[in-house]
């Protein structure tokens, strides 16, 4: 999927299991198929998963992890994946590592998921992650999500213009452009986890029970985390998650944009790599332009 790219194995995770949580080495391990697009995963035993970044960018997960989601987790209601280990560098490997619990489900699919009752859970979980006292967390910087969206306009508007031929481009633009021009935050910076969405959600008995990966976690604005209104719910869902999640019609325009952004860019970049992601980036930017709320 990505320039240099680091391969993984798994001889190399139990390599690196034997050297530094021997206890672990002589489970079974086995990949995991449905790894995401900045971490290979391999399951240990029944109940743990080895998480090895695959690209420079997620390299500073595994440390923020340990350090803030245990800080977190007593205050939502899903299971979160709080870390049990981080490793270091090894057997030819280059960056750190964590192990963290194996949660049981599936991700939500067409038939496996109540809408309207993901919408309410999902609605308590941002309401409390987002009431969390910040504590000094990281506080979002660059582009990264959580960031004014006005950051990402030099970088959103050539990109709409590359993709005349895949998208409606004038549509596309008018909601850009309402982003552009709603209030911003000014409110303290809350936690987000920054990239709610079906891949990092967990289903078991048509229910929500985990949200995962918080590759995305830091302070910052609120909107990003709006995103499942678009990228999981339909409709009626989403009038449900709208009024039980709250927040003003600026912070809503400013969600729309969370939502664009980075599936402009996933059509650009993984248009010969992941036809599943290209497809689920249709999807999204379709559902903002059909949205009138």
């Amino acid at each position: 999927m990505h320039d240099g790219q680091v391969g993984t194995t798994t001889d190399l995770v139990r390599g690196l299991l034997a050297t530094q949580l021997p206890h672990l080495s002589d489970l079974p391990i086995r990949p995991v198929e449905e790894s995401g697009t900045d971490h290979a995963l391999y399951r240990v035993g029944q109940d743990l998963v080895v998480r090895l970044p695959i690209v420079d960018w997620a390299v500073e997960q595994a440390e923020r992890d340990l350090r803030w989601l245990p800080v977190l987790a007593p205050h939502l209601d899903l299971a979160i994946p709080v870390p049990v280990a981080v490793g270091r560098p090894g057997e030819g490997y280059p960056w750190p590592w964590s192990v963290v619990p194996w949660i049981a489900g599936e991700t939500p699919g067409e038939d496996n998921l109540d809408l309207t009752a993901a919408a309410v859970t999902l609605a308590q979980f941002v309401k409390a992650l987002h009431g969390i006292p910040n504590g000094g967390g990281p506080v979002k910087s660059g582009t990264a999500r959580g960031v004014p969206v006005h950051h990402l306009d030099a970088v959103v508007r050539p990109l709409i213009e590359e993709l005349l031929d895949e998208i409606d481009a004038s549509a596309v633009t008018r909601v850009w452009d309402e982003a552009m021009g709603a209030a911003r935050w000014d409110a303290p910076p809350v936690w987000i986890h920054g990239d709610i969405s079906p891949g990092n959600l967990i289903v078991r008995e048509r229910r929500l029970v985990a949200v995962i990966d918080f590759g995305g976690l830091g302070l910052g604005d609120p909107a990003p985390d709006l995103a499942p209104a678009w990228n999981l719910l339909d409709h009626r869902s989403r009038a449900v998650f709208h009024e039980a999640v709250g927040y003003d019609d600026a912070t809503w325009a400013r969600a729309k944009a969370w939502v664009l952004a980075p599936a402009l860019q996933g059509l650009r970049y993984y248009r010969t790599s992941r036809p599943d992601f290209v497809a689920a980036a249709r999807h999204q930017i379709g559902a903002v332009l059909a949205d009138r709320t």
